[in-house]
């Protein structure tokens, strides 16, 4: 039997405060940050709801991010989920899931945004960010759909 083994996740949302970039005492890059995301509701008279998650970048993914994005940025990312377990203070067990980011990418157009750089970081940018038409054929109706 083959082991099967899949872990990704992708949001797309607004980062909850500016990037801190910061160092390991062996000098890799790191950066924490929050992405806000809001639910899908269907109800018009409901509230929309908004879920936080943490998110963590290394090395060069890391100094992407903060250079390139700040509070209320629009954000994807695409990473897995990671658990941690630790003691705190008082003796009790505390679990966290984090993001760990693996490609992030401009959701804003480059005409929204406030950087006109372009960087090749490594990072994950779709070809939609870049080309203005993708190659996608418009469909009046359903009805011309073959599914």
């Amino acid at each position: 039997m083959a082991n099967f083994n899949f872990n990704k996740i992708i949001l797309g949302g607004r980062l909850t405060a500016d990037v801190e970039l910061k160092q390991t005492p062996s000098g890799v890059s790191v950066a924490q940050f929050s992405v806000a995301v809001n639910r899908k509701y269907s109800k018009d008279s409901e509230q929309q709801q908004t879920d936080f998650f943490n998110v963590t970048a290394w090395r060069s993914t890391a100094e992407f991010v903060a250079k390139y994005f700040k509070k209320g940025s629009s954000i994807c990312v695409v990473g897995s989920l990671q658990n941690r377990t630790w003691e705190d203070n008082n003796g009790q067990k505390r679990y966290a899931t984090d993001i760990i980011a693996d490609e992030v990418s401009f959701v804003d157009s480059k005409n929204d945004s406030q950087g006109t750089e372009t960087v090749n970081t490594g990072a994950y940018m779709p070809e939609a960010y870049t080309t203005s038409q993708g190659n996608f054929e418009g469909v009046e109706d359903d009805a011309d759909l073959p599914f």
